[in-house]
């Protein structure tokens, strides 16, 4: 039989790819973990995990028990809650959003929510979306706003996730300018080509737009001059107003600022894929109220600009 301590441990080697940083979520030592992983696999007769320099990563053995420890979690999840609400008038419900989807679309759509369910126990969770899949993956939300940049969506049908996603709108990156610039200053143009850009200095909202940009401009052959890798575009379009460079900004974070010109880049351009995901595993009230709400959300995506 396999031990659902040492199935505990190995997912969360998994979800951190090294025993040290697993030993600290776990407040254990890194010695305690390899040794639960060890005996697991010496329970299987099989190894779980590909040991190196660099970390760990897992076997194909590895990879079906982390999945079954995922599937474990979320059922433990869901009937924490399920007894919950036997003892409780209240229906605990948790949302989990990236920053700026949650400032766009989610007041909008919480505001008919919470007005039709009274009885539901609201929490938002700001989280991206390697830390919101996992959580709906897990039970520890039932809903997470999310996107992703280049590639296929992170869950598809059939696939072995546990989550079911729906693509709500496209968001391109777009180039923020002070109004002074003598690319804004006379005409806003249709449209800016990243060679139009190379001797620009960057201010970049966001880690991730960071390496997307990078891998565009790479193709046009331009090399970026980074001035500063924000985390919050707020911040970085405060920049650009007192005039440290120029940002790509995510068409739902721009802000509308007097001092601030937008133009979209030309295509091939850099851009970000919205969507919902829930758990495959939805059943009951959190389901009907997880599928209540992505409609609406659904709704007010359909309202962004195109």
């Amino acid at each position: 039989m396999i031990d659902v301590q040492r199935l505990a441990v190995l997912r969360e080697v998994a979800r951190r790819g090294s025993f040290n940083q697993a030993a600290a979520a776990l407040h254990c030592t890194a010695s305690a973990v390899s040794q639960q992983v060890a005996a697991l696999e010496r329970s299987l007769g099989a190894p779980v995990v590909e040991r190196s320099t660099r970390g760990v990563t897992l076997t194909e053995t590895g990879r079906v028990l982390v999945e079954a420890a995922d599937s474990i979690a979320a059922e433990l999840a869901d009937t924490e809650q399920r007894i919950t609400r036997l003892t409780a008038a209240r229906t605990a419900f948790t949302v989990a959003t990236f920053a700026s989807g949650g400032r766009r679309l989610l007041p909008g759509a919480l505001a008919g929510f919470v007005t039709d369910h009274p009885e539901v126990e609201l929490t938002i969770l700001e989280a991206e979306p390697e830390d919101s899949l996992p959580a709906v993956r897990e039970g520890r939300a039932d809903l997470a706003l999310a996107y992703h940049l280049d590639g296929p969506p992170p869950a598809r049908t059939g696939d072995r996730s546990g989550l079911d996603w729906t693509p709500l709108a496209e968001d391109p990156l777009r180039v923020v300018l002070p109004r002074r610039h003598p690319l804004a200053r006379d005409a806003r143009p249709a449209a800016l080509h990243l060679a139009e850009l190379a001797d620009q200095r960057w201010i970049l909202g966001c880690r991730k737009s960071a390496g997307q940009l990078a891998r565009f401009a790479a193709l046009a052959g331009v090399d970026l001059r980074i001035s500063c890798t924000a985390t919050d575009y707020e911040f970085a379009q405060s920049l650009v107003r007192s005039g440290v460079g120029i940002a790509l900004i995510p068409q739902i974070g721009l802000a509308d600022h007097p001092e601030l010109v937008s133009v979209p880049l030309a295509e091939p351009a850099p851009r970000r894929h919205l969507g919902l995901a829930l758990s495959r595993r939805r059943r009951g009230e959190r389901a009907r109220l997880a599928e209540d709400l992505a409609a609406r959300l659904t709704a007010e995506a359909r309202a962004l600009p195109r």
